[in-house]
């Protein structure tokens, strides 16, 4: 039934377990020819069963070849970087943002074009991030402009840190594998371009919209609410502001995607009632334009794109006059975009925009059906609860995997601060539309700045409620998927009218029962020691059962430590030595914390791990034992500049781990 229905569904899980497979799996020529014959093979050998109600050769070898080309784009994908090396090299690239302004450094995000070299130039792929000393000439650049630079690039790599964020990963997805540190010096050329693309010119049309904004009274954080909320464009926020909204449960509606495009697709309709029956064909084909032209002006994001994608499928059936399933739809230009870029199934955004739009078509009109309210306002406000708890359940375990933490109060939130920014959104498109109009612009900016102070202020009133958010909790990915199909599988028993056994999701619910037991069973059992990759600081963690105890020259807990015990369910128990030197014994090992080693605390202790956390350490004393420790670490508070001498790195009694360098030390105890 449902490949009838939904044959996106089949065909989507095909193609998506074929990039999932390419995380681990890197195919050669040899495997993707054996393939290529047993597929061409499968096709032949099923047109002799096409006589047949169902003809499962064909059925295993159409997912078998949709498996194989996810494989093969991701492949491709990854494999479109060229390596660098760590020295100064000249290359032509091509700015594809504004800068953004940092607090000591200008952020610019370039395309690699050529490698430059005394004997000519090589192409080459990727992208490469540049943190700019502060420099007054680098206000002027734009996106699409060509640049000649002169940098070392580095290698973006991970902190090591447990259950840390995939950071290398997240930036590999975006095309992004190293980053330089330069200044205007490095910079040796600029040339405009006769041509900018359609990305750069969106990019630049939106900084002129966010400039009309502030030509028309709209400043300081107001400015960067109302560009964040109608562009898309959050680089101006405070971090106040954005903890703020997240508090609230309304982090959503910065984000220029499904919400945005349902509103603004709702408005142009009801501006447009007028055209029915036979103008509804043109009804329709004007929303779309419009839809598209908004996508445009912010910056053609890939959120912003998803949403406008999605709107144009389902009513693209309309326009056919045929019966549109909306989830087949949706899965449609999930395809469209995974096939543009299989890594986008990785992004968090893909993941949440798409849970909920999923959840709301399956399940909003069952729930709102369940409760019959004759009031117009009572009603409208059951309409908003009801999307905002179906749009909540399913990114549930989205949000505490990626976010470690739950807003309790977002129906509440949702329900007064949706309008608000609805109201919002439509006034933030009619000021640079009236913007030729003085004293018409200049009206609806005052509303729209009133009603960005007001929304600010709820928001920020929610955030300081009690218990706003629930903190530090956490699940693995193995959960997250499990407790997805659960909450979805169970909806569907409680809130449809077909038959639907119980046996299904009460399958499901024993399985996420039984994976969170396991891991509950192995963190209870095990005992670890973690020297955490802590910037500026050292923190270590001696991990015994579901208590850490962590060491540290501060009382504040480093996000790091925090994120890994939300995610384990772990208690923290945190510890501010007061000696320089002390040593703790840890199940049969002897771990001693020291800033800088000497050799009467080697030989009062007699440790099996030294961790120096010292920002430069001596280390000359560890020449003359007979008895050594079996590892040393080199904690992240160690400066940039230390490095372990020769002699100590070449005697085969040490294992030396610089936490710094080679990330978090981890190990069983």
């Amino acid at each position: 039934m449902l490949q009838k229905e939904i044959p996106f569904l089949r065909i989507g899980l095909s193609l998506c377990t074929g990039i999932i497979t390419g995380l681990y799996f890197k195919p050669d020529n040899l495997f993707l020819f054996q393939v290529a014959v047993i597929i061409t093979a499968g096709f032949i050998t099923s047109l002799f069963f096409n006589k047949y109600q169902t003809n499962l050769i064909f059925g295993f070898t159409f997912n078998l070849a949709l498996f194989t080309s996810g494989l093969l784009l991701y492949t491709i994908e990854k494999n479109n970087f060229t390596e660098l090396k760590p020295e100064q090299t000249q290359f032509s690239c091509t700015l594809t943002d504004y800068p953004e302004e940092k607090e000591n450094t200008f952020r610019l995000t370039v395309k690699l074009n050529n490698k430059i070299t005394i004997s000519g130039s090589e192409a080459v792929y990727g992208s490469m991030i540049l943190y700019n000393k502060k420099d007054s000439s680098l206000a002027s650049l734009l996106p699409g402009d060509r640049l000649v630079i002169k940098c070392t690039p580095v290698l973006i790599v991970n902190r090591g840190n447990p259950f840390e964020f995939d950071y290398r990963f997240f930036m590999e997805n975006q095309g992004v594998r190293y980053y330089a540190f330069t200044n205007s010096r490095n910079i040796l050329n600029r040339i405009p371009p006769e041509h900018r693309n359609l990305i750069h010119r969106a990019l630049i049309i939106r900084e002129k919209i966010i400039w009309m904004y502030k030509e028309r009274g709209i400043t300081g954080q107001r400015l960067a609410l109302v560009a964040a909320m109608t562009l898309g464009q959050k680089n101006m926020l405070d971090p106040e502001q954005k903890q703020n909204f997240i508090k609230a449960g309304v982090m959503h509606i910065m984000a220029v995607s499904g919400l945005h495009s349902v509103i603004l697709s709702l408005f142009v309709f009801n501006v447009l009632f007028f055209m029915k029956r036979r103008f509804n064909i043109l009804r329709i084909l004007i929303t779309i334009l419009i839809l598209w032209a908004f996508a445009f002006v912010t910056g053609l994001t890939p959120s912003v794109l998803r949403a406008t994608l999605m709107f144009t499928f389902i009513q693209a059936g309309s326009l056919m006059k045929r019966q549109v399933n909306g989830i087949n739809s949706v899965l449609a230009s999930a395809f469209v975009l995974i096939l543009i870029k299989p890594s986008v199934i990785f992004d968090a955004g893909f993941l949440l925009s798409y849970s909920a739009v999923i959840y709301i078509i399956s399940f909003y009109q069952d729930m709102y059906l369940r409760l019959h309210i004759k009031n117009w306002l009572a009603d409208k406000i059951w309409q908003s609860a009801v999307v905002t708890i179906v749009a909540q359940a399913g990114t549930l375990p989205l949000t505490i995997m990626l976010f470690n933490r739950f807003p309790t109060y977002f129906i509440l939130t949702n329900i007064i601060i949706v309008p608000l920014s609805s109201l919002l959104i439509i006034i933030g498109c009619i000021v640079p539309l009236t913007y030729p109009v003085y004293f018409l612009s200049k009206f609806f900016a005052v509303i729209l700045d009133n009603l960005t102070g007001l929304t600010e202020l709820l928001t920020a009133r929610a955030a300081s409620l009690p218990w706003s958010t629930l903190e530090n909790i956490g699940m693995t990915t193995v959960e997250c998927v499990l407790l997805t199909v659960t909450i979805f599988l169970f909806s569907y028993f409680l809130l449809k009218r077909k038959p639907f056994s119980i046996i299904y999701p009460l399958s499901i619910l024993v399985l996420f029962a039984f994976s969170v037991t396991v891991i509950e069973i192995h963190t209870r059992t095990t005992n670890e020691i973690i020297v955490y990759n802590t910037p500026g600081r050292a923190t270590i963690g001696i991990r015994t059962g579901k208590i850490l105890n962590v060491y540290s020259d501060t009382a504040l807990v480093a996000p790091e430590v925090l994120r890994h015990s939300a995610t384990l369910g772990l208690k923290l128990k945190s510890i501010i030595p007061e000696d320089k030197t002390y040593c703790i014994a840890a199940g049969e090992k002897k771990i001693l914390i020291c800033r800088s080693p000497e050799k009467k605390e080697i030989l009062k202790f007699m440790p099996d791990i030294v961790i120096i956390t010292g920002i430069k350490p001596e280390t000359k004393n560890f020449y003359d034992f007979s008895n050594h420790p079996g590892t040393i670490i080199i904690s992240s508070k160690a400066s940039s500049g230390f490095d372990i001498p020769g002699r100590l790195k070449s005697a085969v009694t040490y294992t030396v781990h610089s936490v710094r360098k080679s990330g978090a030390f981890i190990k069983r105890i």
